[in-house]
C-alpha cells in the first residue's frame, strides 16, 4: 500500500515553539469569506452608532435658540457692568418667559414679553453649593435707559423688575439686575411655559402635597386635595397659580416655585438621571427645545459642562431664597429692597462668600416675606449665622421637598 503525500508545511500551521496554542490558520474560503462580512458588519453598526451619536448632538444643539443681539448690547454698556467676580464662580440670570408666541399662545393675550419668574443662580466656584435667589417681579429698582425692540431708547426710571424685560429684553434685566445687586451676570437663559412642561414631563412628574382642592381657570389648573405627581399642564398650573393658592400674593407663588425646582432637583438627582444617557437625553431636549441663551451656553457642549460641574452638589447645598424686601412704602402691592440684609446677601455673593439658607415653618400658603423672617412685612433680625456658614436667610433646600 503507498503512502500517502504528506500535504505541504506552513509556517503558520507549525507548532508553537513554547507548546502554547497554534496560531490561528487561514480557514477555507467561505471561512474567509464570512470574516470579512463580520468584520464590515461591526465597522458598519460603529459607523452608523457614531453616526446616530452626532446626529442626536446636532438635534440638541440645534434646538437652542442663540441670542446674539444681547451680547452686542450688553457691550456697549461695558464700562457700567461691575466687574467679573472670584475665577470659577459663575451667576446666571435665570427668566421665565409669559410670552404668548408660538405654543403659549392658549394662556392668554399676548403682551408682549415679561418676565415672569427671574432667578439669580450663584455657583460657587468649589461646585459645593449652588444658590437661587428669586427678584420679585414687583421689586421696584432702577430701570436703566435700555434699547427697545422698535430701536427706540427708553429713558432710566424707577419702575417694577419685570417691566426691565418688557422694555428691553433680556440685556434690560441683565442690566437692571446688576444695577441693583452690583454682581456681574456671567450667563443667562430664557425659558417659556412650554419649555417648563417638557422639562417636568421629562423626569415623569414632580410631587407635591395639596391641603385642598384647587380650581384656577385663570392658571387652567384643577387638582384634588392630598398628595399626587403633577405632570407638564399642571405643574405649570401650580407654579403660576396666584388668586386660588394661599392669599393670592406673588410672594408665596414664589416660595411655592421655589419648593417645586427643588423637588424638581432632587429627583434628576435622586434618579441618577445626570449619569444615566438613556434617561438624560429627554431632559436634554426637553431643556434645550425652548431655550434662549447666550452664545457662550447655546451649545449642548457648553450646557453639558454647566451641568456636569455642578452634579456633585448634595441637595442640601442647593438653595432657594427670595431677596430681602418688605412693602413699598409708596405703594404697598409692591417691593423694596430691605437693607442692610440686601446688601449683605449680595455681597456674599459678589465675593463667592457662603450663604447659608434657613427653611421658614409651614405656613399653610400665609404669607411670608423672604429676607424678614415674619410675616408683617417687617424686617427682623436673622438667625445668627456660624462662622463657617456665612450669614442666614430664610429659604429651603434641594433637600426639603414640598410633601415633607
Amino acid at each position: 500500500m503507498t503512502d500517502t503525500p504528506e500535504p505541504p508545511r506552513f509556517d503558520g500551521w507549525a507548532e508553537h515553539p513554547a507548546g502554547g496554542p497554534e496560531p490561528d490558520r487561514p480557514g477555507p474560503p467561505r471561512r474567509r469569506h464570512w470574516r470579512r462580512w463580520a468584520a464590515a458588519g461591526a465597522a458598519g453598526v460603529v459607523l452608523a452608532g457614531a453616526g446616530a451619536g452626532w446626529a442626536l448632538y446636532a438635534k440638541l444643539s440645534s434646538n437652542i435658540h442663540t441670542d446674539s443681539a444681547t451680547e452686542r448690547e450688553l457691550r456697549k454698556w461695558e464700562s457700567e457692568r461691575p466687574p467679573a467676580g472670584p475665577p470659577n464662580a459663575q451667576n446666571l440670570l435665570l427668566i421665565g418667559s409669559d410670552s404668548r408666541k408660538g405654543g403659549n399662545g392658549k394662556y392668554g393675550r399676548s403682551h408682549g414679553q415679561r418676565s415672569d419668574t427671574t432667578i439669580l443662580l450663584h455657583l460657587a466656584a468649589n461646585r459645593k453649593s449652588a444658590t437661587a435667589v428669586s427678584i420679585p417681579r414687583d421689586l421696584m429698582v432702577t430701570v436703566p435707559h435700555c434699547q427697545r425692540a422698535d430701536g427706540r431708547e427708553s429713558a432710566p426710571q424707577t419702575a417694577q423688575f419685570n417691566w426691565a424685560f418688557a422694555f428691553g429684553g433680556a440685556a434690560c434685566a441683565i442690566r437692571t439686575a446688576e444695577k441693583a445687586t452690583r454682581i456681574r451676570i456671567d450667563h443667562y437663559m430664557i425659558i417659556d411655559f412650554v419649555g417648563f412642561k417638557k422639562m417636568v414631563d421629562a423626569v415623569d412628574g414632580v410631587e407635591v402635597c395639596l391641603p385642598q382642592a384647587v380650581r384656577d381657570d385663570e392658571a387652567h389648573l384643577r387638582l384634588p386635595a392630598g398628595r399626587q405627581t403633577l405632570h407638564g399642564e399642571a405643574a405649570l398650573g401650580y407654579v403660576r397659580a396666584r388668586k386660588s393658592l394661599g392669599n393670592g400674593s406673588d410672594t408665596q407663588r414664589m416660595e411655592r416655585q421655589q419648593r417645586f425646582l427643588g423637588a424638581l432637583v432632587k429627583k434628576v438627582q435622586s434618579n441618577g438621571v445626570l449619569l444615566n444617557p438613556t434617561r438624560l437625553y429627554p431632559v436634554l431636549d426637553a431643556a434645550t427645545s425652548s431655550l434662549t441663551t447666550d452664545p457662550g451656553l447655546a451649545s449642548l457642549r457648553g450646557l453639558y459642562e454647566l451641568v456636569r460641574s455642578t452634579r456633585g452638589i448634595p441637595t442640601e447645598r442647593v438653595q432657594f431664597l427670595t431677596v430681602p424686601r418688605q412693602e413699598y412704602r409708596y405703594d404697598p402691592n409692591r417691593d423694596e429692597l430691605v437693607q442692610p440684609d440686601a446688601g449683605r446677601l449680595f455681597g456674599q455673593l459678589r465675593s463667592d462668600l457662603p450663604v447659608t439658607v434657613e427653611p421658614t415653618r409651614d405656613t399653610g400658603e400665609e404669607p411670608l416675606r423672604a429676607g424678614s423672617g415674619s410675616s408683617d412685612g417687617k424686617p427682623a433680625a436673622s438667625p445668627a449665622p456660624s462662622a463657617s456658614s456665612g450669614p442666614t436667610f430664610p429659604g429651603t433646600t434641594a433637600e426639603h421637598g414640598i410633601c415633607e
